[in-house]
C-alpha cells in the first residue's frame, strides 16, 4: 500500500459517512462489511483519478451489489 493510499481511504470514507449522515466508525463499518474498502484498496490507480462524488457512486453501487441497503 502506498503512502497516498491511507489518506485517500480516510478521505473516502469520511466523504461517504457525510453523505449518507454516519459517524467514520458506522461508514468503516458498512464500507468494510459490503466489500467498499477492498474496491477502493483493489483499484485505488482509477478511483484516486476521480471526483470524490464518482468515487462515492461508485461506492454505493459496490456496496448494493455485495447485499447493502443504503441509497
Amino acid at each position: 500500500m502506498s503512502k497516498y493510499e491511507i489518506p485517500f481511504l480516510t478521505v473516502a470514507v469520511r466523504a461517504f459517512g457525510s453523505r449518507f449522515a454516519m459517524t467514520r466508525q458506522a461508514a468503516f463499518r458498512y464500507l468494510h462489511k459490503y466489500g467498499g474498502l477492498s474496491f477502493l484498496i483493489e483499484f485505488y490507480d482509477v478511483e484516486h483519478l476521480q471526483s470524490l462524488d464518482d468515487t462515492i457512486d461508485d461506492l454505493v453501487i459496490i456496496c448494493q451489489k455485495n447485499g447493502g441497503i443504503l441509497a
